[in-house]
C-alpha cells in the first residue's frame, strides 16, 4: 500500500480500523489507490453514520418514546379507574 494511503488512514482511526475488518478493501486500495475517495462513504455505512441511517434510528427511538408514553398514560388511567 502507497505511503499516501498509509498516512491517511494514521489520520482516520476509524477508517484504518474499517479496512483491518474488511480486508477487500485493503487489496482494492493496494490495486488501485484512487478508490480512498470511496472507502469514507463505504466506512460511513458501515459505522452507520448515513443520513438516513440516523435518521432511521431517530424514528426508532421516537417510536420507543411514543409507546413509553402511552403505556405510561395507561397505568395512570388504569390506577385512577381503581380507585
Amino acid at each position: 500500500m502507497r505511503p499516501s494511503i498509509q498516512a491517511y488512514l494514521d489520520e482516520h482511526p476509524d477508517e484504518k480500523l474499517f479496512i483491518r475488518m474488511n480486508p477487500e478493501w485493503y487489496r482494492r486500495l493496494s490495486r488501485s489507490p484512487w478508490a480512498l475517495r470511496d472507502l469514507k462513504p463505504a466506512a460511513d455505512y458501515f459505522y452507520g453514520r448515513t443520513f438516513s441511517q440516523k435518521l432511521d434510528r431517530f424514528n426508532q427511538r421516537a417510536a420507543m418514546m411514543s409507546m413509553l408514553v402511552s403505556m405510561a398514560q395507561a397505568m395512570t388511567e388504569q390506577k385512577q379507574e381503581e380507585h
